[in-house]
């Protein structure tokens, strides 16, 4: 196994790994998500359960639980895997009664199917991850917590729908996590918050407050982060023109679309494009990309730091 890229951040560190061989047994001090990009499946054991990896599956590991990946079967191709390992800090900071400090085992299974949004955020993070000098700190920041958002909205709620899972959170009012749905439903510049708020029940200043309050950032804010990360998948992954990313996240002229681009990413549409065709997944050494100022340190070293 090669580490392709490692970030770290306040939520812990996330690694872009490329599986060839096996990785033996070991343990971690935070708890883990391992996310396949490509390449063959590959069975991992988690506490001995055996829990296969696919582009399909998303693969938990609680902290401190001994697992391991075996090789890809025979003839297998290897292949990438984003692996989080997350802070119990910064989880139990922004999901108290999810990730209780009580709670050894906030992830009941081993094993869960990949959700379409958790999908199109993990190939938007490897597709950033690898042209990474476009790659702020603030903006994995954001993906890390849209992503544990969608994962605990997806897999921890709907099974603990009796407790309050969602109390002491930030992001506990119902009203800010329905407008975050609708937002990510159709990121586009001509979204009318008026009608948002009203659509959740709130007037436009009390919505905007409570959104800021949640989230850390402005609904304006939020939705420019959701229209650059639809950019860069459809800029990185298909041979949709330029012209028709604008439109269809909202913008009036191509001009317009390139501006906000490049203020955003420190890049053009075109030249993003060219960067990320000409990465095309290449092993490059391990990056790491500067906390934001008033950060934590990173996570506590684990028992074996050179596995996933």
């Amino acid at each position: 196994m090669t580490a392709l890229r490692v970030f770290e951040g306040r939520f812990g560190r996330v690694l872009l790994n490329d599986y060839a061989g096996p990785v033996a047994q070991h343990t971690h001090a935070e708890h883990q998500l391992l996310i396949a990009h490509d390449g063959a499946a590959r069975e991992c054991y988690v506490a001995g359960e055996r829990a296969v990896l696919t582009r399909d599956d998303i693969v938990f590991v609680n902290a401190w639980q001994p697992h391991e990946t075996a090789p890809p079967a025979q003839g297998g191709r290897p292949g990438k895997v984003l692996a989080f390992h997350l802070r119990p800090e910064w989880l139990q900071q922004s999901f108290p009664a999810a990730f209780d400090a009580s709670e050894a085992r906030p992830w009941p299974n081993a094993r869960e199917a990949v959700t379409p949004h958790i999908r199109k955020l993990a190939d938007a993070m490897v597709i950033d991850m690898l042209n990474d000098r476009f790659l702020s700190a603030d903006r994995l920041e954001f993906m890390v917590q849209e992503l544990m958002l969608s994962i605990v909205d997806s897999y921890l709620a709907r099974r603990r729908a009796s407790s309050p899972l969602w109390r002491g959170s930030r992001f506990a009012d119902q009203r800010i996590r329905r407008a975050i749905a609708i937002l990510r439903a159709r990121p586009n510049k001509d979204v009318n918050m008026d009608q948002i708020a009203m659509q959740v029940g709130l007037s436009r200043s009390r919505f905007y407050d409570l959104f800021q309050i949640c989230t850390g950032r402005s609904p304006r804010e939020y939705l420019d982060m959701l229209c650059v990360e639809t950019a860069i998948t459809r800029l990185s992954s298909s041979d949709t023109k330029i012209a028709d990313v604008s439109a269809e996240l909202g913008f009036s002229a191509q001009s317009n679309f390139t501006r906000f681009f490049l203020n955003q990413v420190g890049a053009s549409p075109s030249e993003y494009r060219r960067a990320a065709s000409g990465s095309g997944g290449t092993p490059a050494p391990a990056a790491a990309a500067p906390a934001p100022a008033g950060s934590e340190a990173g996570p506590p070293p684990d028992t074996n730091p050179a596995q996933d």
